[in-house]
């Protein structure tokens, strides 16, 4: 196999994957959180009221700018494993994070017992995918041994890179985090 089907299809093909699923995510994520909230909040009582209130606070044009940003991180990552036949680390990071995100999406379907946002491109699109491009940097001897700290690793990859997704599109959208009040600042 030639590196450079290795690049086109595994590596610029993360950012065409997620780009599908976040499509999905842009068009259902916040009406879908509006309108099921006050129902999770009665199914789910033990969650703290604080993760509650920060889902509500999460405005569509918040979430759209978070996507962007995320968008930028997932090119990036593309970029890097394209420059380098597959061989990044944080290419091949970004792509584990990318499909555990998934079966995290098809695991909060099982727990509404219903759909969410990104569960319906998560079983035909992001672990499809990542099975595929992983397959591929198999073959192609340069898809790195992934271990329980590695998995653990790309879930730390997709959850860092999505608070700073969310902390960057508060910046440029204006909004505050929930509990913040205008004129105030937050403590380190």
């Amino acid at each position: 196999m030639r590196n450079d089907d290795v690049n086109l299809g595994a590596t610029v093909g993360l950012f065409a994957a997620w780009a599908l699923h976040d499509a999905e995510e842009i068009a259902f994520g916040p009406r879908w959180t509006r309108t099921r909230l006050p129902g999770l909040r009665d199914r789910f009582p033990s969650v703290p009221e604080r993760v509650w209130r920060a889902m509500e606070s999460v405005d569509q044009r918040e979430f759209t700018a978070a996507v962007g940003v995320m968008g930028a991180v997932v090119a990036g990552a593309a970029v890097a494993g394209a420059r380098t036949g597959g061989r990044s680390g944080f290419y091949q990071g970004a792509l584990t994070g990318f499909g555990l995100h998934g079966l995290v999406h098809m695991a909060q379907a099982a727990v509404v017992r219903g759909y969410t946002p990104g569960s319906v491109t998560s079983p035909l699109v992001v672990v499809p995918f990542t099975l595929w491009a992983r397959g591929r940097l198999r073959r192609a001897g340069v898809l790195k041994p992934t271990r329980a700290r590695d998995a653990a690793a790309g879930l730390a990859l997709a959850a860092g890179a999505t608070i700073l997704s969310h902390t960057v599109a508060r910046r440029i959208t204006g909004a505050r985090p929930e509990g913040r009040k205008p004129g105030r600042t937050l403590r380190t």
